[in-house]
């Protein structure tokens, strides 16, 4: 076979891996911003905040990313929690929760005192972890499977295949669905929108912190890492269609080949370009996303 033709099939498939992963980060947007209506900017950063988090738990006790990412789950649930209460007190309780711009400066503000903790804790240098598959790959023929994205991309469209159904099998999951539409209705039901959008907002950021841990598996990170992901999962939010969670993996998928592709055959430079490019074209040409809300 043909050379060229191998390292198409391969890009093809680091895509498939990559948009996988892509998802995860994504899914968490698709929850805060395509449900919630809460436009959470620091969203990416806090993806950094798991990826350090995970990185100090395998350096001081060896615990590997997976684990590392179980054992951070209540803790991103929780802050995620508390962060939505200040939010909902300071902003959202006087915009009477219709205004999804009001706050915005205060998320803004979230991400770079984030950013500006972890370079004061941990420096600006790139850390990264090593376990006993990061180096290793499947290889099927021609095509290779490296471990170090085979393993985020499953264990990342598991997770957004589990929450999709955990939304559409349970009481909570429709009230998630219903708050952001009408939240009066939904409290004339005898159910709290506050407390809903609250646990909705903690499961954002126990997402957010699972793709840390992911990360961490893929790549090294440095402090500012996270604001390279800011157009990409808001391209992935839209292009999927706003809190369409099986539209978030395609659109992840389609994204990450657009991506592996283009750094393939164009230059790693020009990937970046590709998320932005196609958040304008999808705003531009059809706004409600590829598949819909």
């Amino acid at each position: 076979m043909d050379i060229s033709l191998d390292l198409l099939f391969n890009a093809i498939v680091s895509g498939v891996l990559l948009g996988g992963f892509y998802a995860a980060m994504s899914l968490g947007i698709s929850i805060s911003f395509g449900m919630l209506d809460i436009v959470n900017i620091s969203h990416p950063v806090m993806i950094i905040l798991g990826a350090y988090l995970t990185w100090w738990l395998n350096e001081k006790f060896g615990i590997d990313p997976v684990l590392a990412a179980l054992i951070m789950a209540p803790f991103f649930l929780l802050l995620g929690i508390i962060i939505y209460r200040i939010y909902y007190d300071r902003f959202e309780r006087d915009a009477g929760g219709g205004d999804s711009l009001r706050g915005l400066a205060f998320f803004f503000g979230l991400l770079f005192i984030i950013e500006m903790i972890l370079i004061l804790l941990f420096g600006v240098d790139y850390r990264n972890v090593n376990t006993s598959y990061t180096d290793v790959s499947l290889n099927l023929g021609f095509v290779s499977l490296p471990y170090r994205l085979l393993i985020p991309c499953v264990l990342s469209v598991g997770l957004l295949l589990l929450i999709r159904e955990f939304f559409r099998r349970t009481y909570f999951g429709r009230a998630v669905s219903a708050v952001a539409q009408d939240p009066l209705a939904l409290q004339l039901m005898g159910v709290n929108p506050v407390k809903i959008k609250g646990y909705a907002f903690g499961l954002s950021l126990m997402v957010a912190g699972f793709s840390g841990a992911m990360l961490m598996i893929i790549q090294s990170v440095q402090p500012a890492a996270g604001r390279e992901y800011i157009g990409l999962v808001f391209a992935v939010c839209v292009l999927g269609g706003m809190g369409n969670l099986m539209g978030t993996l395609f659109a992840a998928m389609i994204l990450g080949i657009a991506e592996t592709m283009t750094s393939t055959f164009a230059g790693p430079s020009w990937a970046p370009a590709v998320s932005f490019g196609l958040l304008l074209l999808t705003l531009a040409f059809r706004p409600q996303g590829i598949f819909g809300k």
